[in-house]
């Protein structure tokens, strides 16, 4: 389906609407997928070619790597991150989703906006939303996962939240280690910086990621920015 707007200028809008009848920007942005013929913002977001584009990182995964994907919010980087786990656990693979940002009902809706049913991985799917994410609890939660598991982490400056966690860099490095001891893969959610969005670059790069506090971006082993509906890729040299 045509949108009658870029996706950026349907999200401008959506600002704009919230603004003028003081609603939820997220009540905006709805109401803005349904004036388009979608049913929500994520199912209007699911729909665009860029979604296609992320499922196509698969392939490119490694056990062991640390992958980014980033993009302003409204971009769908949750959604891309479940189409990519969906994508992993078609192939045999187990997948887990850990966030700090949503709840397990809030995740099942963004996986049926792209037409995923949890019932269709039994056994390879979980879900965790515990407020006690961290790179440790990570680790021990993985301890026993088989080689070649796939998480996806929402999203990577919530790890750095709480003060009885080690600092950012230190979470990170540690995930590293252990992707590539056991053969995992992590894929990290991750904001941009809100200066981006007048710099008229047509993605953002790696100094646009936000970031609480220092963390070596070069880390990670495969990038991929999100705008617009599309979305760029980058393999570590």
């Amino acid at each position: 389906m045509m949108l009658s707007a870029p996706i950026h200028q349907l999200k401008r809008k959506a600002r704009l609407l919230s603004r003028a009848e003081r609603i939820p920007l997220h009540a905006a942005l709805d109401r803005i997928a349904i004036e388009e013929g979608y049913r929500s913002w994520s199912l209007l977001v699911a729909k665009q070619p860029g979604m296609t584009s992320v499922r196509a990182l698969w392939p490119l995964l490694e056990p062991g790597d640390l992958v980014l994907i980033a993009g302003r919010p409204g971009q769908g980087k949750t959604l891309a991150g479940l189409a990519l786990l969906a994508e992993a656990m078609r192939a045999g693979r187990r997948g887990i989703f850990l966030t700090l940002e949503y709840t397990p009902a809030d995740v099942l809706s963004r996986l049926h906006a792209i037409n995923i049913e949890p019932g269709e991985f039994a056994g390879l799917f979980d879900c965790d939303c515990s407020d006690a994410i961290s790179a440790e609890y990570i680790a021990a939660k993985l301890a026993d996962a088989p080689h070649g598991t796939v998480a996806v982490i929402d999203y990577l400056q919530l790890l750095d939240q709480r003060r009885d966690t080690p600092e950012l860099a230190l979470q990170v490095g540690m995930l590293k280690a252990f992707a590539r001891e056991r053969g995992l893969v992590f894929v990290f959610l991750s904001q941009i910086d809100r200066a981006y969005e007048g710099s008229g670059k047509p993605f953002p790069e790696i100094a646009d990621v936000r970031l609480p506090n220092s963390l070596d971006l070069t880390l990670f082993d495969k990038t991929c920015f999100m705008n617009r509906g599309e979305a760029r890729f980058r393999v570590a040299a």
